[in-house]
């Protein structure tokens, strides 16, 4: 673990530095784990919502964190859990089906979204991503995106490294097929 979060999750047990420390921790993981979570949920709002629920959960479940592994692992174990939560009341509302149909739909919101210019290989890209397999799409951006190894992923997602590997082969396959045929 760094040494400034093992400072930060110190600060954080003293009653004096509590929100002090909070905020620290969430001005260094923030926007890591916003584009983590936009990168699933697509949406700027839903993203914001997601992120908001993330960090309350931190703050209810930082004092019992026992440092098992780091605490940026921790946080993005939060931060997926609460993105595959929200996909799946977004499933359950029948906002979105996370089968086929729903890649599609969140594909779409990609071609909607006017921060994406639709003539650049990053939208193609954030296209293809949306039509992976949920788990294909998470493995893909935290190894791509985020550059984390597997052995993180690993912890993150409760997961065999060789399972990790092949979710990120077939996805890297898939994506480079669909922006060949694009």
């Amino acid at each position: 673990m760094h040494a400034d979060d093992k400072e930060l999750l110190f600060q954080f047990q003293h009653t004096d530095t509590k929100e002090r420390a909070f905020t620290a921790i969430i001005k260094k993981y923030q926007e890591k784990l916003y584009w983590h979570v936009r990168r699933l949920v697509v949406a700027h709002e839903d993203a914001n919502d997601v992120l908001q629920n993330v960090f309350i959960k931190v703050w209810n479940g930082l004092a019992n964190f026992r440092e098992d592994s780091q605490l940026y692992t921790w946080l993005y174990r939060i931060a997926t859990n609460e993105s595959l939560s929200f996909l799946e009341q977004q499933k359950r509302r029948g906002t979105i089906s996370l089968d086929d149909e729903g890649s599609e739909t969140l594909a779409n919101q990609v071609k909607a979204d006017t921060n994406f210019d639709a003539n650049k290989l990053e939208w193609r890209l954030q296209v293809a991503i949306q039509q992976l397999p949920e788990k294909q799409r998470l493995v893909f951006n935290l190894r791509y995106f985020d550059e984390m190894p597997y052995q993180e992923m690993s912890r993150i997602l409760d997961t065999s490294e060789g399972a990790l590997k092949a979710s990120y082969h077939h996805a890297a396959k898939k994506i480079e097929e669909f922006i060949k045929n694009y």
